[in-house]
């Protein structure tokens, strides 16, 4: 993986649920293929660069409730981009609020995923996303 390509963008504030996301992707071998950012404004930093090439990714994780700028607004950003707009997106996030699934479908999401609370739950989730978007899923060259 270089800086600007990788399986997988991970756009996740919590240390936490970022080192369960990783060990759940680990088990589908693309852990070293994570890129991993901490905030909104750092996905919209690493996405649209000046100067910078698009990132490429197989899957961007999303997760809703970020510090800095929302998630969003990073996703409205994200699929009003022709650039980026192919790049499936999952929002993976503890909301469970109607309005945050609606206006994520209604932005272009590709999968809304609540957080399991267990970590047995959680483990398994992450690898069902790998196994999905990662080698089941087929993205337009």
């Amino acid at each position: 993986m270089n800086g600007r390509t990788a399986d997988v963008i991970l756009v996740e504030d919590s240390d936490e649920d970022a080192e369960l996301a990783l060990r759940g992707l680990r088990k589908q071998k693309v852990a070293n293929g994570v890129h991993r950012l901490h905030d909104g404004a750092a996905a919209l930093d690493f996405f649209f660069a000046e100067g910078e090439p698009v990132p490429s990714a197989k899957v961007i994780l999303l997760d809703l409730k970020l510090p800095k700028v929302h998630g969003l607004e990073v996703l409205r950003r994200l699929k009003s981009d022709p650039r980026t707009q192919p790049i499936p997106v999952v929002m993976l996030t503890s909301s469970k609020e109607d309005r945050d699934l609606a206006e994520a479908y209604r932005l272009g999401v590709n999968s809304y995923i609540v957080k399991p609370v267990e970590f047995d739950k959680f483990m398994t989730t992450l690898e069902c996303i790998g196994t999905y978007w990662l080698t089941l899923n087929q993205l337009p060259a």
